[in-house]
């Protein structure tokens, strides 16, 4: 172990940035893909069901989004500290945090399975369902609910395999969950005639397939953290840290949920007569505006490692560099992105859901989209440098202002001024609010941060 946390040490801090973050940043893009694949073939499969079932997924999307709030949130406050441990050669408390992170997260998904399972309907109601969309998103959401402990843990492994640099590993692991939930998905709903609960078992399998791979790969001795009940701290102080530098993830992801609630009931109350088919097309819009996003995760997820373990050895500079880098990198795929599926919109409805009006409010939303989408990766590389280095403060003010601070008030204000077309804005303007406030937050931070070199190592208490 030791020798290979010296070797992963040298390359973590002494190989050229746009070789190290490319190496890493490949792996977790084609992972976060291969995710985005995955659930966009259940909104495809289930929209041949009906419309109903379609907006059912986008209901579920928001109880989905809590359970990775906290699966996420644990996760990435481990992978953030196991990332600067290692980079300070302290590899005994990297593995004490991880292994704590792994207690956690299963705590954590036993307890969002009980308390969502106990009051599922009334839940369902509350996240946007329509009286006729409940039965599907409450057969759907079951099912998701029994495999939350499985999803928080997988979560967790995932991260710590980035962490250490081992983004090749991380990425077999999810690859293998999201191969087998492609092609359970139309055997599960069509062939078994399982309808959309087939679809959530599909993701559950492909989760449990996902997780039984990575935890192989913890066993076989080829991670520097090594999976030991015995390293697994009984210090509060610890777990506080844990969900503390996680706290901005647990932010964004809680409110990706309430965000998508407020955009269902908006897309459900100011689409009439056609209330089904908004809720549809927001959710599949929203979907496709995810691939985009999920890829500049992707991205961020291979300068994190490397940011954390430049820290951790102090240089301040390829921490910058990382970040320009990853920067670059992201906005011009942004761009190429905006241009492919601006001039598209239609036929990437139509794709989904043959249905006019679906096609049609999912087609305005998406050129709405279209026009901010060159400003995400900025924005999110913000947030994710700041949460990496354990700056949780910040990142969680920066993490809450896409689907919190900015959106919540433009969904409940723009929609009363100009209608349906208020709600397909919504989104796209929370992305281009939370843009701006990133620039101030990015250049304090270079100054006050990255350009001190007498500072000392900021702990992770930040």
């Amino acid at each position: 172990m030791e020798l290979k946390s010296s070797e992963q040490h040298r390359r973590m801090t002494e190989t050229g940035i746009a070789k190290l973050v490319t190496s890493l940043a490949i792996p977790t893009t084609f992972s976060q893909l291969i995710t985005i694949i995955y659930n966009t073939a259940d909104t495809y499969f289930v929209s041949r069901i009906n419309t109903s079932a379609s907006a059912a997924v986008g209901v579920a999307f928001a109880l989905q989004a809590i359970i990775q709030a906290f699966g996420f949130g644990i996760s990435m406050g481990c992978a953030s500290i196991v990332s600067r441990k290692l980079g300070e050669k302290k590899d005994a408390e990297a593995e004490m945090y991880a292994n704590s992170a792994i207690c956690g997260a299963i705590i954590l998904g036993l307890f969002l399975l009980v308390t969502g399972l106990s009051c599922l309907a009334p839940l369902m109601r509350l996240l946007g369902a329509t009286e006729t969309i409940l039965p599907y998103a409450c057969d759907y959401t079951r099912i998701i609910l029994i495999g939350a402990p499985v999803m928080c843990l997988s979560f967790v492994l995932n991260n710590i395999l980035k962490s250490e640099g081992e983004a090749n590993l991380s990425m077999i692991g999810l690859c293998a969950g999201g191969i087998v939930n492609i092609g359970l998905d139309p055997l599960f709903i069509s062939t078994f005639h399982m309808g959309i609960a087939g679809a959530a078992l599909a993701t559950i399998v492909s989760q449990t397939v996902s997780l039984a791979v990575l935890f192989l790969i913890f066993r076989s001795g080829k991670s520097i953290i090594r999976i030991r009940p015995r390293a697994v701290s009984r210090r509060i102080d610890v777990y506080w840290q844990l969900m503390k530098i996680g706290f901005p993830t647990i932010c964004r992801q809680g409110m990706a949920s309430v965000a998508s609630a407020l955009l269902n009931h908006g897309a459900a109350y100011y689409g009439g007569a056609f209330s089904d088919e908004a809720v549809a097309a927001v959710t599949i819009s929203n979907k496709i505006y995810m691939l985009v996003r999920s890829l500049m995760i992707g991205i961020g997820q291979g300068f994190q490692p490397v940011a954390g373990y430049n820290y951790g050895a102090r240089k301040l500079e390829r921490v910058k560099k990382a970040f320009v880098f990853a920067c670059v990198t992201g906005t011009v795929i942004c761009c190429i992105a905006a241009v492919g599926i601006g001039v598209n919109t239609e036929a990437i409805m139509r794709w989904f859901r043959d249905d006019d009006k679906v096609v049609e409010i999912g087609a305005q939303a998406l050129q709405y989209a279209c026009a901010v989408m060159p400003f995400m990766a900025y924005s999110t590389f913000v947030n994710q440098l700041y949460q990496c280095l354990g700056f949780s403060f910040a990142a969680s003010i920066l993490a809450s202002c896409r689907q919190g601070i900015f959106f919540v008030p433009i969904i409940l204000l723009l929609p009363k001024a100009i209608g349906l077309a208020g709600v397909q804005m919504t989104q796209p303007a929370a992305d281009l609010a939370t843009f701006i406030i990133s620039v101030p937050f990015q250049i304090v931070f270079f100054r006050r941060v990255l350009n001190d070199k007498s500072q000392q190592c900021i702990g992770i208490s930040k």
